[in-house]
């Protein structure tokens, strides 16, 4: 057991301002040597902004960094590396026309006598690393064609092929399943016993309790807390997260089932080695979930649905439309479809450009006025988002980059809401975000159902689809494996279909 000497990391009265805001306000705390350190709050409350202080990817306002008990200024990321810190990082940091042993090793090449890169040594590492995880990536595979939870597994062994002291791991298990986080926190124990100190974030109360030896919370950029886990429940930490004793049911009351107009059919789908035979129905102002093991063919479900990838057999159904052709994303929205995509930051948000702009990207024609963008209603409408999604941002001209990944998920969720769709789709809805936030979402989606919008949900954490969801289909290896109701809709039977596998 670590005692309070013996401290790897000193973060003394760290400050930073972003347009005149203060998103960290003097914080202080110490991480021990070999300890897994959570650290938590909202969105906004400043945690991934200290971590990239910490990797040098921002430099603070004010205040002091130490390692081993000596001051350092850490300038940039490799720098950090240097100093023996890494990280995980929760928005992948991939390059999508590279291999996967390339981007692994992207930084920290092994090259030959020669000076020419030995790529069968990198390939064999690669392996090995991802083995470990238990991830079957081809070593020869582009980024490009992986699933968001293999990039997720393709970051996580870029940072342990450093073999870091410190390794902060910024949302690691947002896209993964059950399986495969017990996996990532039996690796977390091993690296643990080796002596490597790690910081832990997550917006998962549960994970907190389970991995950490410690947790740190952070509310609108100031230090609230720091505790030994044991010391405290998920609620004592959810309540100093959010600043208030009352804490609800995070899920809103589930419509009944609704036996009435279906407004999206699906006919014998199939995509070759993707989707086979894929039947399904959505109703007018259904929440319909879609469940299943990574791999399954959920998204790539979604993705056929939006045109985004061609179907080589069966029939898309629109009510009122009768069989359609949808060739890509713009011919959904016509067809009055949205998707929020899993990938926020690869096929959703537009890092440079502003809030406004982002809301408006799809839905801007409806802004034009002549050969002008009507700037004055874009404003006005992103207004009413900030109010609606409660989107903490210092204003409105604000780039993407510098808003917190669930703000940056509520702007993406108000683009698709701004085209008025009459079904959409959400695909890791809450991907990174709090549990304040995330009820904020699942409200908002028992509102747009309210409001007879049909959303399907297709989400890795079981919890979601079984309190948001009145009818779940399972996948599993491309086919759906059943359709639960009532109080089906449970985590055993969800497994059982999700795996095939009966439990005892």
């Amino acid at each position: 057991m670590n005692n309070g000497s013996d401290t790897i990391l000193s973060i003394q009265g760290i400050t930073k301002e972003f347009d005149g805001v203060k998103v960290l306000d003097n914080v202080s705390f110490d991480v021990r040597r070999g300890e897994i350190m959570g650290l938590i709050g909202e969105n906004g409350a400043g945690k991934s902004t200290l971590i990239k202080i910490i990797t040098g990817i921002y430099s603070p306002g004010g205040g002091s960094l130490a390692l081993n008990g000596k001051a350092v200024t850490i300038p940039d990321y490799i720098t950090a590396k240097s100093l023996g810190i890494s990280m995980v990082p929760q928005e992948f940091n991939l390059i999508n026309t590279l291999a996967v042993y390339e981007n692994i090793f992207l930084g920290n090449e092994i090259r030959l006598k020669s000076g020419l890169l030995d790529k069968p040594k990198m390939r064999e590492l690669a392996a090995k690393q991802l083995a470990e995880l238990k991830m079957p990536i081809g070593m020869n595979q582009l980024v490009s064609r992986l699933s968001v939870a293999e990039k997720q597994m393709v970051e996580i062994s870029k940072a342990l092929m450093l073999h870091s002291n410190i390794l902060i791991m910024d949302e690691p298990s947002t896209t993964l399943t059950g399986h495969e986080v017990e996996t990532l926190f039996a690796l977390m124990r091993d690296l643990k016993a080796q002596g490597v100190t790690m910081i832990f974030v997550s917006h998962k109360l549960g994970e907190i309790k389970t991995i950490c030896d410690r947790v740190t919370v952070l509310r609108d950029g100031k230090l609230i807390s720091v505790d030994d886990v044991k010391n405290v429940n998920e609620e004592d930490i959810a309540r100093k997260m959010i600043g208030r004793t009352d804490f609800h049911q995070i899920f809103p009351k589930k419509f009944p089932r609704d036996s009435g107009t279906e407004v999206l059919e699906v006919e014998n789908l199939n995509i070759p080695g993707l989707l086979k035979n894929i039947s399904f129905s959505l109703r007018k102002g259904e929440v319909l979930g879609f469940a299943g093991l990574v791999g399954s063919g959920r998204t790539e479900l979604a993705e056929a649905v939006m045109g985004l990838r061609q179907i080589h057999g069966g029939n898309i159904n629109i009510a009122g439309k009768g069989k359609v052709n949808i060739k890509n994303a713009a011919s959904a929205a016509e067809l009055s479809l949205g998707y929020l995509s899993e990938d926020r930051q690869g096929k959703g948000i537009v890092q440079g450009f502003n809030l406004p702009q982002n809301i408006t990207l799809i839905s801007l024609k409806n802004y034009v006025k002549g050969i002008f963008i009507n700037k004055s209603a874009e404003a006005e409408k992103t207004g009413e988002y900030i109010k609606t999604f409660r989107i903490a941002a210092a204003s409105q001209k604000m780039p993407l980059r510098y808003l917190s990944g669930g703000n940056q998920q509520k702007v993406y969720l108000s683009r698709w809401v701004d085209t008025n769709p009459a079904i959409l789709i959400l695909d890791e809805p809450t991907r990174g975000i709090d549990v304040s936030a995330k009820q904020e979402i699942y409200e908002f989606i028992h509102q747009l159902a309210g409001q007879g919008i049909s959303c399907i949900v297709i989400s890795s954490e079981m919890e979601e689809v079984i309190g948001l969801c009145s009818r779940v289909y399972v996948m599993r290896e491309g086919s759906l494996a059943g359709c639960l109701e009532g109080n089906h809709i449970n985590e055993e039977e969800i497994m059982f279909h999700a795996t095939g596998i009966k439990g005892n």
